[in-house]
């Protein structure tokens, strides 16, 4: 059953299952439950101003959060609110602008944004008003790139997207497209409560092309109720035949509590662990015959792609927005739940619209919690970043870049490898760790091992595969 996905790369279903344990998705690390609120505005403030103060500041990523959905998905965990009354957008927007301008003021005004997605919820429910006018507000305060390598990115949801819609992203300067899928089956998807064509899809990736986009991604997911091998490898068969530049496939939590929706789909309709793995087996098999390199995680692409070279060009980098194609960002999360990470900080606005309104009102930031990194942090974090994009750990550069004795520093990481280094997932020798082709689905338990805030035991949360 083990199948080849690229080069570098082997699927092997038994090592697979012995490994599938909860852990960090390393979006950041430390990650996100250890953020604390005693981090606050002046915290921020501070590091925003000594980011501006170094001699060529980085360039800025932004992401905005529109949270708004008309129904919900039963097997979301993002951050949404079900609406269909267009004054909450518009008291939103007009929220979400305050804090444009108040964060813009921070940052020197000649930092470069080359990187600016929109996610939700569901993005594109903003309307061709709405959104121009959202884009002239960052315009108005940000130094905005619009030319390549700048990306200008959006999700969307094809249930509610034209191809008007596609050629006005265009004509504002999108250059990149998320398409939500998850699977065509008509089962599932009434399972879900996501009843979506094919025909939808293929006219909004169709749009893209003629539009210019550089980029069109396709997210599926595996693990989902009533889901079987035959149905999913349709959904396969008829998504590679859009061929997209990337897929993502993300394996389903299911978290019912702590997220409500979730609680609708009956635990009896999911795949056993057996076919949910097979089901991951067969998208690897399919994506490898279409010619789409495993970049890492859940995320494949063509080779051409931006996101598979810069993964060759060494620059390829994790957040929370997952693989990204630029590393030398500071990142700024405005809307509500939005994380930033500027320098060696990291901050996330208010969960809910009531707190983030208030916070607003009163003219503050709606940040409610973050974290300053430690040296300790900071040095894991390169080192979990270097596992997780590239799959090896060199050494003598790790030690050059921050002054220290690699086996001595990381005594217990490399003690913690053992196992895994028995097992084929890593090979370690005095020069570096490198992840083998065998461990390249494993790169979360491959981090753990440098994760100081993992003991090894039992968590709560998504598992690995």
């Amino acid at each position: 059953m083990n199948a080849q996905l690229a080069p570098q790369t082997v699927f092997d279903p038994d090592l697979i299952a012995r490994y599938d344990v909860a852990g960090p998705r390393y979006t950041s690390y430390p990650p996100a439950t250890r953020f604390v609120p005693t981090f606050g505005e002046e915290d921020f403030v501070a590091a925003a101003l000594e980011s501006n103060s170094h001699p060529i500041p980085n360039p800025l990523s932004l992401y905005l959060h529109v949270p708004f959905c008309l129904a919900p998905c039963y097997y979301c965990g993002c951050n949404r609110v079900i609406n269909r009354d267009p004054r909450k957008v518009e008291h939103y927007l007009d929220q979400l602008q305050k804090e444009i301008a108040m964060t813009a003021r921070l940052f020197d005004r000649d930092r470069r944004v080359v990187q600016l997605h929109f996610g939700g919820g569901t993005p594109n429910l903003l309307d061709a008003r709405q959104l121009a006018g959202l884009m002239a507000t960052l315009d108005r305060h940000f130094l905005l790139q619009r030319t390549w390598p700048a990306e200008i990115g959006m999700e969307l949801d094809p249930r509610s997207v034209d191809p008007g819609y596609v050629r006005l992203l265009a004509a504002l300067g999108f250059n990149r497209i998320s398409v939500g899928v998850q699977d065509f089956d008509p089962v599932v998807q009434q399972a879900v409560n996501r009843l979506q064509s094919r025909e939808q899809t293929e006219n909004v990736v169709a749009a893209a092309r003629a539009h210019g986009m550089r980029s069109v991604s396709v997210d599926l997911i595996y693990g989902l109720p009533r889901q079987t091998l035959e149905g999913f490898g349709r959904t396969l068969d008829e998504v590679v035949a859009m061929a997209p530049d990337r897929i993502a496939i993300y394996g389903y939590a299911h978290l019912p509590q702590r997220f409500r929706a979730q609680r609708l789909i009956d635990a009896n309709d999911l795949p056993t662990p057996a076919t949910r793995l097979a089901l991951l087996d067969l998208a690897v098999q399919r994506l490898d015959a279409a010619g789409y390199r495993y970049i890492g995680m859940d995320h494949f692409a063509r080779p051409e792609d931006d996101l598979a070279v810069a993964q060759r060009q060494q620059r390829l980098q994790r957040n929370f927005q997952g693989y990204s194609t630029h590393a030398d960002c500071d990142l700024v999360g405005l809307g509500v739940s939005a994380i930033s990470h500027v320098g060696t900080t990291f901050s996330q606005n208010a969960a809910d619209l009531r707190s983030y309104y208030a916070a607003l009102d009163e003219d503050r930031l709606p940040l409610v919690r973050g974290l300053t990194l430690s040296d300790d942090d900071f040095i894991r974090n390169d080192a979990i970043q270097q596992l997780m994009c590239h799959g090896r750990l060199d050494f003598a550069a790790f030690e050059q870049r921050h002054g220290l004795r690699f086996a001595e520093y990381f005594a217990t990481a490399l003690m913690r490898l053992t196992q895994l280094q028995a097992d084929g997932l890593v090979e370690v020798d005095a020069r570096r760790v490198t992840v083998t082709p065998r461990g390249r689905f494993l790169l979360r338990v491959v981090a753990m091992c440098f994760d100081a805030y993992h003991d090894g035991a039992v968590q709560s949360g998504s598992r690995v595969i």
